[in-house]
């Protein structure tokens, strides 16, 4: 796992009982000090005008937290090519296996996430298959996943059960066909 980095800034105003509106500086008055910063020449700004000062404050951290994508339930595992995917859909056998294709960039895969993590723990007779949209394009391609998220149902030799795009606020979609297509599930009711 690799470490991931947080940059914060905080900003404060030097003078904040005043009410100043910044002004352009001209690009001849910009330098660069010894330590990479920049620094403005004042002298070149109108002698009447006044300006907003700020202070600065910015810290880096390392933090060993998991990206969101990479947190998983135990009966979830990470797909990384199309043989992996091929392997992972023949070991299953006759479980239902669940295909959910992602990106990391995607807004309603994060939010929808946490909800499938918790789903897999429940159900833990079904194999859930995450597939990384951006490491897998061809893949995905050849599936026709053109929406995110997007999941495939699938069970041994029955092959591809059900497809269907799912957001947050579909997640009963997505309920609604794991009670359909478990069979464990459907003895339990």
């Amino acid at each position: 796992m690799q470490a991931n980095s947080l940059f914060s800034l905080k900003v404060s105003s030097l003078q904040s009982n005043k009410t100043y509106f910044p002004l352009p500086f001209k690009a001849s008055s910009t330098k660069l000090n010894s330590s990479g910063s920049h620094v403005v020449n004042l002298s070149d700004y109108a002698p009447n005008s006044r300006l907003l000062l700020f202070k600065v404050h910015a810290t880096a951290a390392e933090t060993d937290q998991p990206k969101w994508w990479e947190k998983n339930a135990p009966n979830m595992v990470d797909i990384h090519s199309t043989q992996d995917f091929l392997d992972a859909l023949s070991q299953a056998g006759d479980k239902l296996v669940i295909v959910e294709f992602y990106g990391t960039w995607c807004a309603s895969c994060r939010a929808l996430f946490p909800k499938v993590c918790m789903i897999a723990e429940k159900h833990p007779e079904i194999l859930f298959i995450k597939v990384n949209f951006d490491e897998n394009k061809s893949l995905c391609k050849s599936l026709n996943v053109k929406v995110l998220p997007y999941f495939h149902f699938y069970r041994g030799a029955d092959g591809l059960l059900d497809s269907f795009s799912c957001s947050l606020a579909k997640l009963q979609k997505l309920k609604d066909a794991i009670a359909n297509y478990n069979p464990a599930h459907a003895k339990e009711s």
